[in-house]
């Protein structure tokens, strides 16, 4: 199947790319940015935005699912580079633009990914994916479209040092609980097969949440100590924690995926067991990006 990915540049993008072609998908990734070198090659690359309609007409013509990623994310409202009319513009014109010209080419599959900040829907980035979840919906009606809405927690990777400084800066943001960047990609490549198979969402653009793994049983969360972790991991994993400055007292918020899991099959792998078995092997540095030669 011919599967267009906006974004398909960005983290999200690269890892869906590689597992989409293994697969024996086509894929056609409209970004303004390159193509990551990792991929290079592995996908037809329209340099353009979603706001520019003549490009969108250009890309979907037969495809048979969109991937839609391209925004404006919440990283961008924290650190004060985009404003209202940046939020707006891409998140929600763009948005619209590319419904629009999906249905048009007779596009009846789409997987849209949100965000669980739709809960700060009144802030400049949850507000946009308000927007985008009600105009899922509108189309799924109008044009008879099966949409699949994914709503991952923050999911930005360890790797991606733009973000984060080191391994331990991203470990501390995750340690609240979270979604690894895999497991976000994992998900949308069960969305698209789930819509590829000719499968219904149980509802208009039915929306699913994205969350990461937990080792924590739900009577170990309802009764959280500040001895929880290192009963949970052992002594010397709380002392390696804490060595990297990491709050081992702090309760992880724990969001779950059940609906996800149920419809579409989604299994979360990365927990914080993975998380110090990195911290452990590779320290401050982390992981290397899982597509590097």
């Amino acid at each position: 199947m011919k599967v267009l990915l906006t974004g398909g540049s960005g983290d999200l993008g690269v890892l869906l790319t590689r597992q989409l072609t293994q697969q024996g998908d086509e894929v056609v990734n409209l970004d303004v940015a390159p193509p990551h070198e990792a991929v290079r090659g592995e996908a037809v690359h329209i340099a353009a935005s979603i706001l520019d309609r003549d490009a969108l007409k250009e890309a979907v013509q037969g495809v048979g699912c969109v991937v839609h990623i391209a925004a404006w994310h919440g990283i961008h409202e924290h650190q004060n580079t985009k404003n209202a009319y940046d939020f707006h513009d891409l998140n929600v014109t763009g948005t619209f633009n590319l419904f629009e010209a999906a249905a048009a080419a007779g596009v009846r599959k789409a997987v849209l990914i949100s965000s669980t900040s739709t809960d700060d829907r009144y802030g400049l980035y949850g507000h946009t994916k308000v927007l985008n979840e009600e105009m899922a919906r509108a189309y799924a009606h109008r044009h008879n479209m099966d949409i699949l809405t994914l709503r991952p927690r923050a999911f930005i990777p360890p790797w991606n040092r733009t973000v984060y400084q080191d391994f331990t800066e991203w470990a501390n943001w995750f340690w609240k609980g979270a979604v690894h960047a895999e497991d976000v990609c994992q998900a949308t490549l069960k969305a698209v097969n789930f819509l590829k198979a000719d499968k219904k969402p149980e509802i208009p653009a039915q929306i699913l949440t994205i969350d990461g793994a937990y080792d924590y049983t739900v009577g170990e969360l309802e009764n959280w100590t500040d001895n929880s972790f290192a009963a949970r991991y052992g002594a010397e994993a709380e002392k390696l924690a804490q060595s990297f400055g990491l709050d081992t007292a702090r309760k992880p918020k724990v969001l779950g995926s059940a609906e996800a899991e149920t419809l579409i099959g989604y299994r979360p792998a990365y927990s914080l067991k993975n998380l110090l078995e990195e911290l452990e092997k590779y320290g401050k540095n982390g992981p290397q990006f899982p597509l590097a030669a």
